[in-house]
C-alpha cells in the first residue's frame, strides 16, 4: 500500500491529524503530484482549517485532476470559500465546475448555498428545486415535477 493509499485510511478511520501530518510530508516531496495535493487540501478541510486546505486545492486543480478528483476539488474550494465567508469567490469556483460539470448536481446544490448567502434566494430556490423535480424517488414529488420546475422559474410571481 502507497503513502497516499495509507492516508487515506487512516482520514477514513478517523485518525484526521495522522492523516493530515502524512499528506504535509508528501506534498513537500510531491509537490508537482495533483492528487496529493487534493488529498491534502481534503485533510484540512476535515480538521476545519478551511483556509490552510485553499492553496492545496488550488494547486491541484492547477496541477490536473482526474475527473471524479477535479469535481471533488471544485466542490471542496468552492465550499471552502463559502465557510470562510469568501462568496464572490466561491461562487467564481462554481461557476467554473458547473461548466465543466453541468450535471453534477452536488456542484449545484452547494453553488446554490453560495447563492443564498449571496442574497441571491430565487436563483438558488430555483437551483435546488429543479434538482429536487429531476432526481427524487419520491412518488409526490415525481407527480408534480412539471409544476416545481414551471413555479421554481419565477417563485416572486403573483397570479
Amino acid at each position: 500500500m502507497s503513502e497516499l493509499e495509507i492516508a487515506i485510511c487512516l482520514r477514513k478511520e478517523g485518525k484526521l491529524l495522522e492523516s493530515n501530518e502524512m499528506l504535509i510530508n508528501l506534498v513537500k516531496t510531491n509537490s508537482d503530484n495533483p492528487i496529493i495535493n487534493y488529498h491534502c487540501a481534503w485533510s484540512f478541510d476535515v480538521l476545519g482549517l478551511e483556509k490552510d486546505a485553499i492553496p492545496f486545492y488550488e494547486e491541484a486543480i492547477f496541477l490536473g485532476l482526474g475527473d471524479d478528483d477535479l469535481k471533488g476539488a471544485y466542490l471542496g474550494l468552492g465550499n471552502t470559500y463559502r465557510t470562510i465567508g469568501e462568496y464572490a469567490k466561491s461562487r467564481d469556483i462554481f461557476v467554473k465546475g458547473i461548466e465543466i460539470f453541468p450535471q453534477d448536481n452536488a456542484i449545484k446544490t452547494f453553488y446554490a448555498m453560495t447563492l443564498y448567502n449571496l442574497g441571491e434566494h430565487s436563483l438558488a430556490m430555483e437551483i435546488l428545486l429543479t434538482i429536487l423535480a429531476d432526481t427524487s424517488s419520491d412518488f409526490n414529488i415525481n407527480e408534480y415535477s412539471k409544476a416545481i420546475k414551471f413555479y421554481s422559474r419565477d417563485l416572486d410571481r403573483v397570479w
